[in-house]
């Protein structure tokens, strides 16, 4: 994420990114307005899961049998932040639609929520508490979560396309009362679903990997050209650790 943050600040005006990646450790992410307090630091630290704040706004996330996706492009004056989140999510749809047929039935939500309201009650501690408008739901349940933020002149969108059953294990590593955690859980199997629960298989990840890619190609009529790592560092003139460090340095001026 310290690289999706990076890109954006320094992005060219001719270019744009999609990123495909997971998470070894497993790993919660915090909004970056939100609370830390609202985490057990020491009881993440203890099963090797790290903690650490999102670019982007949102709640807590515990990252794990997903895939993650950052889509990072150019302010555009002509089309709105709320028309590129919906366009991006419908990306999305179409490619997991090219993975399996059985996501044919994948809708976006049309309902937005009042989060003003939300965030008052214990389960804003949490992402996929609720979907917001225009993200992608299978059978009335949420099965990716989008968020959004402008860094210079250039747009960052990153979600998570829940996989497995693991990130319900959040609920371990809140700060609240056991009847609040009870609650809360109960309310994330209502609310949320994942592709091997669709699927009664597991995830290919490579293959939907190279799936959503396709269907970025196809909704947006655009050719990616594929780069590793190290090539896109060489790119930017910078190292791993030169990045890592700038954006440590913003994550505490922030704090």
């Amino acid at each position: 994420m310290a690289l999706d943050s990076f890109i954006a600040k320094n992005l060219n005006p001719d270019e744009a990114y999609l990123r495909l990646y997971r998470w070894e450790p497993y790993c919660i992410s915090l909004g970056a307005n939100q609370n830390i307090n609202s985490i057990n630091i020491q009881k993440a630290k203890e099963d090797n899961i790290d903690v650490v704040f999102r670019p982007t706004g949102g709640r807590a996330i515990l990252h794990s049998e997903e895939l993650t996706y950052s889509v990072i492009i150019p302010i555009n004056a002509t089309v709105s932040a709320k028309e590129i989140y919906r366009n991006i999510n419908l990306a999305l749809a179409e490619g997991l639609k090219k993975y399996d047929e059985m996501l044919n039935l994948i809708e976006l939500e049309t309902h937005q929520p009042n989060f003003s309201h939300l965030y008052k009650e214990g389960k804003s501690t949490l992402c996929f508490s609720v979907p917001a408008k225009s993200e992608l739901k299978f059978n009335g349940k949420k099965l990716a979560g989008s968020a959004q933020r402008k860094l210079n002149n250039s747009l960052l969108q990153h979600g998570s396309i829940l996989c497995g059953t693991y990130h319900n294990k959040i609920v371990k590593y809140l700060n609240m009362n056991e009847n609040n955690i009870r609650e809360i859980e109960n309310d994330i199997y209502k609310t949320t679903i994942e592709l091997n629960t669709i699927l009664s298989k597991e995830v290919d990840y490579t293959g939907m990997a190279y799936s959503i890619r396709n269907g970025f190609s196809s909704f947006f009529n655009c050719i990616f050209e594929e780069i590793d790592l190290e090539s896109l560092l060489m790119r930017t003139g910078f190292s791993n650790q030169d990045i890592f460090k700038a954006e440590l340095l913003t994550m505490k001026e922030n704090l």
